[in-house]
């Protein structure tokens, strides 16, 4: 009589656990591969979500136009980079109904001291507008003002890091600091932002444009002439972004002169940079799972080769076997359930390893990882195939054995 399952999978565990050392070490590929998939996947996802959250901390109806032309690269479509003025930024901010207000920005990393104290920072040139486009909080005293601007007034506000570094916990309000040897009176500080694409944005300093164009880089302080590097434009509602995007482009082409098609800046809004990153992080989870599933092919052909050396090991109890009643069915199935049991336990170990290493992942770095139990799902379901596929051809090499040449080896 054929052996049932039962029977079989009792005899498979017996075996394995007569070989613990070794059926450890074969299962080591698969754990290491389903830690990987989990892992590696919940990165990939993690990383998705941190993107965003980055894009929406800019704020959900703000335009950014930049110089050069993004399809073919900065400074397409004109012999210079700095296409863009302050002229431009004015203009936006008086012909385009849609928008409710502009902030053009010049920045530059530079030295920032008070006494023996001083720092790196990134000063931005700015006007009062940065506070509604770029969503900033003031946590003491003021931002800029329209005055600071039209009479290039040697003011400037504080990052939340900077003040620290600068001042520690003294008031820094009306206190003076010197920037590239030009010295600035703090108005005001503004609110932690924290880091953003790996910037920290408290270490920033600001100032008005004037005074960044004029005394810092050295240009000329006329509208026309000022070139700036970044347009910042937030709309009335986020429905008119669109819009905006629209009839930015169209009000710089007239100004600058342009064709269609031979633009010398860009107009991004922040559902072009969320669906340029989706596309890169949606890429990057497809290459993480992809690259921890070569694991689990690894730790398949592991399980392959010892279960054909376990054929070869055991051929005169596979002989017995067969001379006693034993159907090839019946050795088949023992064998192929022992490379299952190898996988589906792996695969077990593996999701463990995996959850464990989301929980590090979270403690250890910023990213905000979840476990995806689709992914696990489906690492173990390929883990349990994998031992099934790769058990078959020792399974069946066990069951084709002759008996009589079985049993005389």
């Amino acid at each position: 009589m054929p052996l049932n399952l039962l029977e079989n999978a009792t005899m498979a565990v017996k075996t394995l656990n007569a070989n613990r050392l070794r059926s450890g070490l074969t299962m080591l590929g698969i754990v290491i591969g389903n830690a990987s998939v989990i892992a590696m996947v919940a990165a990939g996802q993690a990383t998705q979500g941190y993107v965003t959250r980055q894009f929406e901390s800019l704020g959900t109806n703000v335009l950014f136009v930049t110089p050069g032309d993004a399809q073919r690269g900065p400074g397409a479509g004109s012999t210079r980079a700095d296409t863009l003025t302050l002229a431009d930024a004015e203009a936006i901010a008086a012909e385009v109904p849609a928008v409710s207000a502009v902030s053009p920005e010049k920045s530059q990393r530079l030295r920032v001291t008070r006494g023996t104290a001083g720092t790196q920072a990134n000063v931005v040139g700015t006007t009062p507008d940065y506070v509604p486009v770029r969503q900033i909080s003031i946590a003491q005293g003021r931002f800029l003002s329209p005055v600071d601007n039209q009479s290039s007034m040697p003011v400037a506000v504080l990052g939340s890091a900077v003040a620290q570094t600068l001042f520690g916990w003294q008031d820094p309000l009306n206190q003076s600091i010197r920037v590239s040897n030009l010295r600035f009176t703090v108005v005001g500080v503004v609110a932690s932002r924290g880091s953003s694409f790996g910037q920290n944005q408290d270490e920033a300093i600001y100032i008005p444009i004037w005074v960044m164009a004029n005394q810092l880089t050295g240009q000329e302080a006329g509208k026309t002439s000022t070139s700036v590097q970044t347009i910042a434009v937030s709309t009335r509602q986020e429905a008119q972004a669109s819009a905006a995007q629209y009839q930015i482009t169209n009000l710089l082409r007239l100004r600058h002169g342009l064709l269609y098609d031979d633009d010398d800046f860009t107009v991004q809004s922040q559902q072009d940079l969320l669906t340029t990153a989706a596309s890169i992080t949606d890429m990057l989870v497809l290459v993480l799972g992809f690259t921890a599933s070569i694991s689990l092919l690894v730790g398949g052909i592991g399980i392959m080769n010892i279960m054909l050396v376990s054929v070869t090991e055991r051929t005169q109890e596979i002989g017995l076997r067969k001379a006693i009643g034993a159907k090839g069915a019946d050795l088949m199935a023992q064998f192929t359930i022992e490379a299952v049991i190898l996988a589906v336990t792996g695969g077990l170990i593996g999701a463990g390893f995996g959850v464990g290493g989301i929980g590090l992942m979270v403690l250890l770095s910023p990213l905000e990882a979840g476990v995806s139990w689709g992914a696990i799902a489906l690492s173990f379901s390929v883990s349990g195939g994998i031992g099934l596929v790769f058990g078959i051809l020792p399974a069946r090499r066990a069951a084709q054995l002759d008996p009589i040449v079985a049993l005389r080896s």
